[in-house]
This record gives C-alpha cells, sequence and structure tokens, in this order.
C-alpha cells in the first residue's frame, strides 16, 4: 500500500505534496504516536490505516485538530465526520446488486447469511433495501460459520426458496459453493437467482459448476487489471487488491491540492456529492464518513466473472450506489 501511495504521486507528474510514512505497528498506542508526530510535522490530511483500532486511535488525535483522515477499514461503526472509509464496504454490494435483481423482476428473496460481524451488516442492509424497493424477504435464516453446521439453516431455506426469486448468499468462497451444493441437493428450484456480494469474487467460486449463473457486485475488473501491469512494472511483484485504496486515497489528495486551493481538505470539499473517479471507478464520502462506490454487477461464468451490468460513470442519475 506504500509502494501503491508512491507509484500515484509518481504518475501524478510532480504534484505539491510531501509523503510522510509512519508505523502505527497494528497497535492503538502506536497509531496515536504515529498520528501525533504526523500532525507535529505538518500533515494536513492522514491517509490510513487499515484496522478499525488503529483507525479510530488516529481520528481521536487527528480530528480535534481538524486533520481529516481517509482509512481503509471495512468497520462502518467508526466512520465519522472527519473519518472517511475509502474501503470496500459491503453495504453497496448490496445495493447494487439487488438494484440489478430488481430491475431483473425479482421481486421475493430468501437470505442465507452467516452467523457474524459480516452477516449482521449485510442482513440489516439486505431487509432495508428490499423493503424500500417494495420487495418481500419470505424467509431468512443464520448459521454457524463453523465447518458443516449449517444443515438446519440450509433445510429451512430451502423449503422458503420454494416461493422465492432470487436467494441471498453473502459468504465467500470457503463457504459458497458448499451451500449452493447443500440447496440444490434439498430441492431449491433451479430458476431462483443466486446472488452474493464481492466475497464472490475469486477463482474457486468460478471454478464451481453449481455457481454458475449467479450474480454479485464488485468493481470493475479492468481497472485494478490495468492499475496492476503499472505496479508490476515499477516493482516487480504483484500489488494486493487493496493496494489500490493507498493509490485512490493519495491520488486524490494530490488532486485536491492541485485544484482547491486552501479549502483543499474541508468538509464540503471531500463530501462533494458528484464525487471522484479512482482505479476502481466512481466513489464519494458521505457526511457520516461512510462511503457510495459505483459498482458493476458480475456473472459467475466457468472462464471468470462476466460483467451483466456496468459500473455508472457518475453519481447523477445512477441507481444502486
Amino acid at each position: 500500500m506504500r509502494n501503491s501511495a508512491e507509484l500515484a504521486l509518481a504518475e501524478f507528474q510532480s504534484p505539491n505534496v510531501q509523503l510522510i510514512i509512519k508505523d502505527d505497528a497494528g497497535s492503538p498506542a502506536a497509531a496515536r504516536q504515529a498520528a501525533q508526530q504526523a500532525i507535529d510535522e505538518g500533515a494536513e490530511i492522514i491517509v490510513g490505516s487499515l484496522f478499525a483500532r488503529t483507525v479510530q486511535a488516529i481520528g481521536a488525535v487527528a480530528r480535534p485538530r481538524g486533520i481529516p483522515v481517509i482509512a481503509f477499514s471495512t468497520d462502518t461503526s467508526i466512520a465519522a465526520r472527519g473519518v472517511y472509509l475509502l474501503s470496500f464496504l459491503p453495504e453497496s454490494d448490496v445495493v447494487r446488486v439487488i438494484d440489478y435483481a430488481f430491475a431483473n423482476g425479482k421481486r421475493s428473496y430468501v437470505g442465507l447469511i452467516p452467523e457474524n460481524a459480516y452477516g449482521s451488516v449485510v442482513e440489516a442492509t439486505f431487509r432495508e433495501d428490499v423493503a424500500r424497493r417494495g420487495g418481500r424477504v419470505v424467509g431468512l435464516e443464520r448459521y454457524s460459520t463453523e465447518k458443516g453446521k449449517y444443515a438446519e439453516a440450509v433445510r429451512a431455506v430451502a423449503q422458503a426458496a420454494k416461493g422465492a426469486d432470487a436467494i441471498f448468499i453473502p459468504d465467500g468462497p470457503d463457504n459458497a459453493p458448499n451451500l449452493v451444493l447443500a440447496l440444490n441437493n434439498a430441492g431449491v428450484p433451479k430458476r431462483a437467482q443466486l446472488i452474493g456480494t464481492g466475497l464472490w469474487d475469486d477463482q474457486r467460486v468460478f471454478q464451481d459448476a453449481n455457481m454458475h449463473g449467479a450474480i454479485y457486485a464488485a468493481p470493475d475488473p479492468q481497472g485494478f487489471t490495468n492499475f496492476s501491469q503499472r505496479y508490476r512494472a515499477k516493482y516487480g511483484s504483484d500489488p494486493v487488491r487493496t493496494a489500490t485504496l493507498s493509490y485512490d486515497a493519495t491520488a486524490l489528495v494530490a488532486a485536491l491540492v492541485r485544484t482547491q486551493g486552501p479549502q483543499r481538505f474541508s468538509e464540503p470539499v471531500l463530501t462533494n456529492p458528484s464525487g471522484f473517479s479512482g482505479i476502481d471507478g466512481i466513489f464519494r464520502f458521505k457526511p457520516d464518513g461512510t462511503n457510495e462506490r459505483g459498482l458493476a454487477v458480475m456473472r459467475v461464468t466457468p472462464s471468470g466473472a462476466q460483467m451483466v451490468s456496468p459500473s455508472p460513470r457518475s453519481f447523477t442519475g445512477a441507481s444502486g450506489i
């Protein structure tokens, strides 16, 4: 992520930005100390860190001083005015894929959702978004994430799915294919559309025949492909998937320095409803510190992800983001 921040500045062609690197050591105490040192050295904005506990510590130091933070945690409970999350938030995945499903005639849904923090977040958004669009959740079961402990939940969902248009399974490649196989064995009708989140963007999902035809929301993969080529050319290795977050945050800082004058990091500028464009598409910060992204909808095929609905190019008139 440090490499991608430096790449952003190199590609921005001599921006008037100095990048100061501090190690938070993965601990709140070290994060507080690093943030204080950065501010004492003149930092006007802080990019990072990655984990909720350290972001909270950084925000506690930065917010009273009026220094905004662009962080990468996916825990929306730590977002706040002045502490903006640029991460891939599961709520955006759910809203986008449900929007697409509704546009294609899906009105009744069942959910098979893991009993963990991620599951709780996506369940709330799933229920809210289906209801907002006038649809129905006709069945929903939570299941233990311990291997094999989902038989009872699968049976209940299989029964409810007989009257549903779509089945929502927000779990990753370790569990989702097994759950779909269990549902098939329980007699779930083939007409029910399988729906997931960006966790499905994985070769293990693409290689499973039971998953073919399923849909999920994710950034347009072309952006990361292009970024990866430039990263490899400079550093000789492949970037981690989250490296684009650091690149986009740094590029945004450089762009605002160049175009927005003394108000460059003010709340009205950072929460501009028109948003910004990055490696992974358009994004914007909400006043509460969370974000919205313009995502694509992908279909699982034997050859990989196939785009069935492209990412919007702007937030004006865009739906599902």
